[in-house]
């Protein structure tokens, strides 16, 4: 169970001119600094089979310093050039234990924009954030305090697509605590016509941000098609955009925090569906809708509030036909269009599709905390119910 959580507190910050040119140079070097230790990685391995560690490239990073080409590099600090290294370390570690793939160059139009700072490299002092190489501490609105008596291990700034400036502080979260059990148990079902549906009963709203600001947005994209590339007139555009899907953006995350949040609090075990959103998103009459409804984040989210506040999340096989089986008899209806939102079993049973989908995922879920059963749902009508292939996702200490 979880008695130590690192959070980040994310602060909106407004620079003064310098600290934005000071940040901005910053990027650029970090950027630099990665893209160059990745060609030299790749060229070492492609011509000599030989792997290069962080250490050969911090040397390597020494090195270009002192020369001509790369001088600048000296003009900013040289912390978030060391952990940018770390980063590509890290990426490189999880493309050799292949859960991920082979690290790609930053693009200076694309990637996002970032510097890690450690404690070397900044003082927070009295609710002042100054970061290294700059007289004054930056302009932050503290929209929530940090927890009492702690101190940030690391700092991040970034600047996202529609140029706002924020700074993230990582430091230990003391207030995170289990919370106390309650026996609740709920199944989720997701989809489109309502956000989620409950094993309760309950719907909550999907409230579709990305279609309310529809409109904003294809006016925006259209004024930005006819810019000349290159043009100040055209980056102005661009920004534009970038706004509005920024605002779509926020309120999402907003919306999911709230539900997640919640769902945690009320219960004990949560069981959904192991859904594979990129698989989902090939569907070219649902794949905006599928993208708006973000459910990959609410998992992510769910999953780690639950490990925050020592709840248990499982995941339920995407093959187990939760819509087609009838929660009161077990029968196993056969093919089911999206269209058919009510359906009536041969037992009499009149269902609400959704909710039956949901009161199916909570008892396969359960199934797995009671008796550990992993085989496949079965394909057939069945008599007697299988348990699905489900992965319980909180960690055991």
């Amino acid at each position: 169970m979880t008695t130590h959580v690192k959070r980040a507190f994310k602060y909106r910050f407004y620079p003064t001119d310098a600290q934005a040119a000071e940040l901005s140079r910053t990027f650029g070097c970090v950027r630099k600094v990665y893209n160059k230790a990745l060609a030299a990685r790749t060229q070492a391995w492609v011509t000599r089979q030989e792997r290069v560690n962080y250490n050969a490239t911090s040397a390597m990073l020494t090195a270009w310093k002192k020369t001509d080409e790369l001088a600048y590099l000296n003009e900013v600090s040289s912390v978030p050039l060391q952990q940018t290294l770390r980063h590509l370390q890290m990426a490189f570690t999880h493309f050799f234990g292949k859960r991920a793939r082979y690290p790609r160059f930053k693009s200076r139009k694309k990637s996002r924009r970032s510097a890690e700072y450690t404690t070397s490299a900044f003082r927070f002092r009295d609710g002042k954030l100054k970061l290294a190489k700059m007289t004054e501490p930056l302009a932050v609105v503290w929209s929530r305090p940090l927890p009492e008596g702690v101190s940030p291990s690391t700092v991040t700034v970034s600047q996202d697509a529609a140029g706002r400036w924020f700074v993230s502080l990582l430091c230990d979260d003391p207030g995170v605590k289990p919370l106390p059990e309650n026996g609740n148990a709920v199944g989720i079902d997701a989809g489109l016509d309502h956000l989620l549906t409950l094993s309760t009963g309950e719907k909550i709203a999907n409230p579709r941000h990305e279609r309310r600001d529809r409109a904003a947005l294809a006016k925006a994209q259209r004024r930005l098609a006819k810019k000349e590339e290159g043009s100040a007139n055209r980056a102005r555009a661009r920004l534009k955009v970038a706004k509005v899907h920024a605002r779509i953006a926020d309120r999402r995350r907003d919306t999911l925090h709230k539900i997640t949040t919640r769902l945690v609090r009320e219960n004990q075990t949560i069981v959904i569906e192991d859904l594979t959103v990129r698989n989902l998103v090939k569907n070219h009459r649902l794949a905006r809708a599928i993208s708006d409804a973000a459910w990959s984040e609410f998992r992510s989210m769910l999953e780690y509030k639950a490990q925050w506040y020592g709840r248990e999340v499982i995941a339920v096989d995407r093959w187990f036909p939760s819509s087609r089986l009838c929660s009161a008899c077990g029968t196993l209806q056969g093919k089911m269009p999206l269209n058919v939102r009510t359906w009536t079993c041969d037992c009499g049973t009149t269902h609400d599709r959704d909710v039956n989908a949901a009161h199916n995922l909570l008892a396969a879920g359960l199934a797995v905390t009671v008796c550990g059963a992993g085989a496949r749902p079965q394909r057939s009508t069945p008599d007697r119910q299988s348990a699905t292939k489900q992965k319980p996702s909180r960690r055991e200490p």
